[in-house]
């Protein structure tokens, strides 16, 4: 029986209709095309990509030159640059000048296909680069909004097969996320915690799609997820900014990342997948904080939506989030 379930942080509604499942289009397994040639993104082909803004990299080695753990360059096809004017037109035909940063973290030297083959040393580098680039870019004013995301497989938006993350900021905020933030500050006004929190100690509550914790982080399938074996991320402590976390923040995350997507390959074979790490409004201090929670969000694309989801802008999911919580844990159906 199909069940119509509220998302409380994101106040949409999503179906859960397990029935769906046995279309025959979906599939748990798509394989993937290998390109040929030289990788832009593997060490050793720096010079195919332009100048790096950023990388960890050992001290004997120099900028755009091996020697690198992760590398930070301007996207080659970016949306938005920084080098735009920041000018807002109000005519009758509102739009700001393409202002912004594109940025694309190249997350490892080695030409992994999946960050289920990383090692924890790569992921800890890949939060760290991440951590510094959010709080370099906090400092220019002109900026109110970043996007930090992640497409691994075709079916998810990547045209690389090398494994990389992209940063995208933004001199305003999308209504999608204005929205979230006014929901966030008016729970908290009201109730005096996050609303992040206040979900997450009820799932650790029901334990039924907690999946794992490692130190302040856990785990979880939402109880209104849209996508089949989506996973959520997050602390019921005040953690609300990637670029305020400490090392050993990084290090509890790491392990706890690399740990839930060894867990969902094992599920569902290689998978294309979409990973976002919320942030909060750039410029904002009061409240900030105590309102929001750092949250990784881990939207498989093994479904295929149609012209309903498309239409009503509301997802329908055949995979109860109950069943994959359980998959994921290792444990048995039936």
């Amino acid at each position: 029986m199909s069940e119509i379930r509220y998302d409380r942080l994101h106040d949409t509604h999503v179906i859960i209709a397990p029935e769906r499942l046995h279309r025959p289009d979906f599939t748990l397994k798509k394989s993937e095309s290998v390109t040929k040639g030289e990788c832009p993104f593997c060490e050793g082909n720096e010079a195919m990509t332009p100048k790096e803004i950023f990388a960890i990299r050992s001290s004997e080695s120099f900028a755009n030159a091996i020697g690198w753990q992760s590398r930070v360059v301007p996207n080659l096809y970016k949306a938005v640059a920084i080098e735009a004017s920041h000018q807002h037109h109000t005519d009758s035909f509102s739009y700001w000048d393409g202002f912004g940063a594109h940025e694309v973290i190249i997350d490892t030297p080695l030409h992994h296909l999946s960050m289920s083959n990383w090692s924890h040393a790569e992921s800890v580098a890949w939060f760290k680069t991440l951590r510094q680039r959010v709080a370099d870019l906090r400092r220019d004013h002109r900026l109110t909004y970043i996007s930090l995301f992640k497409n691994e497989g075709s079916d998810a938006g990547a045209t690389l097969e090398h494994s990389h993350t992209q940063l995208i900021a933004l001199p305003l905020i999308p209504k999608h996320q204005r929205d979230l933030n006014r929901r966030e500050r008016d729970y908290f006004e009201l109730h005096h915690h996050a609303l992040i929190e206040s979900i997450l100690r009820d799932e650790e509550n029901h334990r039924i799609r907690m999946i794992e914790s490692q130190g302040e982080f856990s785990a979880f399938c939402p109880y209104a997820s849209g996508y089949p074996f989506e996973v959520m991320i997050s602390s019921q402590k005040c953690v609300g900014e990637i670029d305020t976390l400490s090392d050993d923040s990084i290090e509890q995350l790491s392990i706890l990342l690399l740990s839930i997507i060894q867990k969902m390959r094992l599920q569902l074979g290689e998978f294309a997948f979409n990973l976002s790490i919320s942030t909060p409004p750039l410029g904002e201090d009061i409240g900030v904080c105590e309102a929001h929670r750092l949250v990784i969000r881990i939207l498989p694309r093994i479904y295929r939506f149609g012209g309903f989801e498309v239409s009503s802008e509301m997802l329908i999911n055949p995979v109860a989030p109950e069943l994959a919580a359980k998959l994921l844990r290792g444990e048995k159906h039936g």
